[in-house]
């Protein structure tokens, strides 16, 4: 039983952002309707590589746990359907562009007067106030004014994005940490209230000490490529099996260490490395030291060697690594599940973080459209066979 298993939470959003907020819930027992157009859906569904079989299979992850309702809420019919909805839910997720909800007469003004208990998680690319706010907001424009996309790559060429989308997962991930701090709240209020929960801040909240480095000595962050500025060492190097390993020797103890198993102790007391500033200052020569011995020797050897050492190793991971990978699986941190529809299993990433007294668990795949359309009218609206006939005759579910 996870701990948000008494929740039920209606989510709106579409593609990443609002999508991976619910799939945080939904991974720790809360109830999710996700609710979509009645025709397509999710555009979530088409996105991303596919299967054997043809079919996308990002949606099973984004979606998984989640019931599919279809509704058109364009339409006055389909809105009211929403309102009934919100009457019973603890919790509502949207994504649209700020003011989009308001137009269709589902602003938080409306919806908490229906229940005013209810969590109204907002995720936009620029925040819901402020110039930007009507301003459409992928996350790759996000990133980029959030500091991150200035700081990504290499100095002599343009920046570039991470092969994900960063900025919206860390914006569902804030909204989900907002939903649980309002309900706290919640506890003891009586009250719902909304989570302003925008992509470009979300970056903005990663990026350390920038802005007072900044303010304080006029410093500005520049792209150093796989390292940091007077962080040594502290890169990737190549293998004699052509593989990229990354090593983290930083601290003075464990630059020794690092220097014992490469069988070059006194680097260690040389004047160029025997301190953290100095590593920092002759980053580049040092480098090259090590990059010179690891290319000479196999990853795996040298893991066993430096990681026995004490000096953090690790190879830059694909999904096939992981997948192999000892440790992955003696933790479960990737877990099979069930398809009902091919009698197959799915790999994905395990819930997360752990929780030793109530955890999480992944209990079903993403699912298909409108699935639990007619159930959830039925059972928990209280609707009628004839109305549901209607809804659905006029398009609106």
């Amino acid at each position: 039983m996870g701990p948000l298993n008494s929740l039920r939470i209606i989510e709106l959003g579409q593609l990443i952002a609002g999508p991976f907020c619910g799939q945080v819930l939904a991974d720790f027992g809360a109830e999710v309707i996700k609710v979509e157009p009645p025709k397509g859906g999710d555009p979530m569904r088409q996105w991303g590589r596919s299967g054997e079989d043809g079919a996308p299979v990002w949606w099973s992850v984004i979606a998984r746990g989640k019931r599919s309702l279809t509704l058109d809420l364009r339409t006055p019919e389909g809105q009211q359907v929403l309102r009934d909805l919100v009457a019973t839910a603890d919790v509502l997720i949207e994504n649209f562009r700020p003011g989009t909800m308001e137009r269709w007469g589902l602003g938080y003004d409306v919806l908490s007067e229906i229940n005013p208990r209810l969590v109204m998680a907002r995720v936009s690319g620029f925040g819901q106030d402020g110039p930007y706010a009507d301003r459409a907001g992928f996350a790759s424009v996000c990133e980029a004014m959030g500091g991150l996309r200035y700081l990504s790559g290499y100095p002599d060429r343009p920046p570039v994005r991470v092969g994900l989308s960063l900025g919206d997962t860390m914006a569902g991930m804030n909204a989900a940490m907002g939903v649980l701090l309002a309900l706290q709240r919640r506890h003891t209020t009586g009250r719902g209230q909304v989570v302003d929960s925008s992509i470009y801040e979300s970056v903005l909240g990663l990026t350390e000490a920038l802005i007072a480095e900044y303010d304080a000595g006029g410093h500005i962050r520049e792209r150093h490529g796989s390292t940091l500025p007077g962080i040594a060492p502290s890169n990737a190097y190549p293998t004699g099996d052509g593989r990229e390993m990354i090593i983290g020797a930083n601290q003075d103890n464990v630059f020794r260490r690092l220097c014992e198993v490469m069988g070059t102790p006194e680097m260690a007391d040389d004047p160029r490395y025997a301190t953290h500033r100095a590593r920092g200052e002759h980053a580049e020569e040092l480098d090259a030291r090590i990059a010179d011995w690891t290319s000479q020797h196999p990853a795996d050897e040298m893991i066993s060697a430096l990681a026995a050492a004490g000096v953090p190793v690790g190879l830059a991971y694909t999904a096939r690594e992981m997948m192999a990978d000892p440790h992955f699986a003696a933790r479960e941190s990737i877990v099979r599940v069930e398809d009902p529809k091919s009698g197959k299993t799915l790999a994905m990433q395990n819930v997360f973080p752990r929780l030793s007294e109530s955890p999480g668990a992944v209990r079903a795949l993403g699912p298909e459209l409108g699935e639990a359309t007619e159930t959830i009218l039925r059972d928990l609206l209280g609707y009628t066979d004839d109305r549901i006939a209607m809804l659905r005759d006029a398009g609106i579910i």
